[in-house]
């Protein structure tokens, strides 16, 4: 019997943390390379550090002589991310810092297991669903991110012009019966422009939009408020700490409230199972807490390098199941080819849409009338009660 009442915690960072400044980066040139040729494979990888952004990896492209005509824009590129974060410090500039590019041709050794519809490479890609919250997320991952993202939205739009891009937020979440009912503790480190702003000044300025984010009654005179517990917060980013691609896999995920295959999104095209497969399994599982198949789901895809099909689908529903677990295992390799260019096809995915899951999570949100985040719809619903 899983555990009813229990406190559990998750973080997460913001637009303008030095590893979320390089995901958005590989994802806008995969983005990038994706709208001059939908079939781009890519695998882009960016570091920052004070002053400079070094990008590399590999791209394929139909015709590879073309790949030259794209280096010109790299650059470009990443300052516009790095403009649109809100990056101007003096030794973080988007106008002024140096970028160095190492992009190169994708190495034909592993280009011949994909052409063949295999996927481009081994692994285990994991998907869950809880239905604790509307977006059948884990609620601590899921608010943590709503902080961050509000945040966002009022230093942008100049409502709250002393917050500055580099931020973390982390909540404590007590379970009761299974159910999130309180936040136990909250911590949020937020960079700022003045020296003189001690962590009494900048709780005032984002109190009122961590209460204005969270559920009623969720905040309790016994909630512990950690706000830039350090203290000052002046220099962040890249130019307060090395940033680099990929570091974040359980922010982008469920928190640590799932298992997590190990692989990276940002900066891969869809032929890379890590993330193409870990969408097609968010996707799977949620449409089986959405059909009331389970409350909650964890459900586990196998590939290997040039193989097409799945060597395994397991499917857990930590005792909350409706229906037996075999039955759902069967059911959603019906509903779903989940081949590699299976998936591909059934959630569109062969298209510019990858820049904006760089931050604030790759699950939980909206469905987009473009196509992205399509592993967020619940349209399978009655093609599963109809499997099993």
């Amino acid at each position: 019997m899983a555990r009813q009442n229990y406190i559990f915690t998750s973080e997460s960072v913001s637009e303008g943390h030095p590893d979320k400044v390089c995901d958005r980066i590989s994802d806008a040139i995969l983005d990038a390379f994706l709208t001059e040729e939908p079939n781009a494979r890519v695998a882009c990888e960016t570091f920052a550090t004070s002053g400079m952004v070094v990008i590399g990896g590999e791209v394929g492209l139909s015709n590879q002589e073309r790949l030259k005509d794209y280096m010109g824009r790299i650059g470009q590129i990443a300052r516009d991310c790095i403009k649109d974060i809100g990056y101007e410090q003096e030794k973080f500039h988007w106008n002024t810092c140096h970028v160095l590019n190492f992009l190169h041709e994708q190495s034909a050794h592993i280009a011949q297991g994909v052409d063949k519809d295999g996927a481009g490479d081994q692994g285990i890609m994991f998907g869950y669903a809880v239905d604790e919250t509307p977006e059948l997320m884990p609620a601590p991952i899921q608010y943590a991110h709503a902080i961050l993202r509000r945040l966002a939205e009022v230093r942008k739009s100049g409502a709250e012009p002393t917050l500055r891009p580099d931020a973390k937020s982390q909540l404590s979440v007590r379970y009761e019966g299974g159910k999130p009912v309180e936040v136990t503790s909250i911590v949020l480190s937020t960079q700022h422009e003045r020296e003189d702003q001690d962590s009494a000044a900048i709780r005032a300025i984002v109190e009122p939009y961590i209460r204005e984010v969270l559920p009623s009654g969720w905040i309790t005179d016994k909630t512990e408020w950690w706000v830039n517990p350090t203290g000052t917060f002046v220099i962040g980013g890249p130019d307060g700490d090395a940033g680099l691609t990929g570091r974040k896999i359980i922010v982008d995920t469920y928190g640590g409230a799932a298992p997590h295959g190990g692989g990276a999104f940002s900066g891969k095209d869809p032929t890379k199972v890590d993330r193409s497969a870990a969408y097609a399994a968010r996707y799977l599982a949620k449409n089986v807490v959405a059909a009331g198949m389970a409350k909650r789901c964890t459900l586990q895809l196998s590939y290997a390098i040039g193989v097409a099909k799945p060597l395994s689908i397991y499917v857990d529903t930590h005792g909350t199941g409706e229906v037996d677990e075999t039955a759902i295992e069967k059911a959603v390799a019906q509903v779903m080819d989940l081949t590699p260019r299976g998936i591909r096809e059934h959630l569109d995915l062969n298209k510019p849409i990858y820049q904006r899951t760089a931050a604030y999570g790759h699950f939980g949100r909206a469905p987009d009338a473009d196509g992205g985040f399509s592993w967020e719809k619940t349209d399978l619903i009655d093609a599963l009660k109809k499997a099993v």
